[in-house]
């Protein structure tokens, strides 16, 4: 039987064009959304569940945007999601990526696991225009 252990959310924008954060170095990560999950009461087999919604405005230019999920809080940690959406040039309103990810039995070191999600693009102009966010839930096995 699942045991629900702990959930959060990391909300930076709520609202379409709420935010207007421009991403200014091309294939570099910027950090949306970071979320640290309570270990207490942690039982066998830990399972991630993580989700996420970014919204950008792009340049009017063939464009690749990668979102990553990390364990822990550098671009470098061991990555649990990656994926690349590309664009092309008819896209005008701002685009939303959503994504769905989980982490099978992560290590569980101290009072919680941390994610960071990061998006990048590879092309100037691109700008994250809300909203954001990124959620996880932590579950295991619950004690015999």
């Amino acid at each position: 039987m699942n045991k629900f252990v702990d959930g959060r959310t990391s909300q930076n924008a709520s609202f379409a064009n709420s935010i207007a954060i421009p991403i200014l170095v091309i294939n570099t990560p910027q950090l949306f959304g970071q979320i640290g999950l309570s270990t207490e009461g942690i039982g066998a087999n830990p399972r991630v569940i993580l989700t996420g919604t970014i919204a950008l405005q792009l340049p009017l230019a063939l464009l690749g945007i990668t979102v990553t999920v990390v364990r822990g809080t550098s671009p470098t940690d061991p990555v649990v999601y990656s994926a690349t959406s590309t664009f092309d040039l008819s896209v005008l309103a701002p685009q939303i990526v959503s994504f769905s990810a989980a982490d099978f039995n992560p290590p569980v070191v101290g009072s919680e696991i941390v994610y960071t999600a990061f998006v990048s693009s590879n092309l100037l102009g691109t700008v994250r225009v809300g909203p954001e966010n990124f959620d996880g839930i932590l579950m295991s096995d619950s004690p015999v």
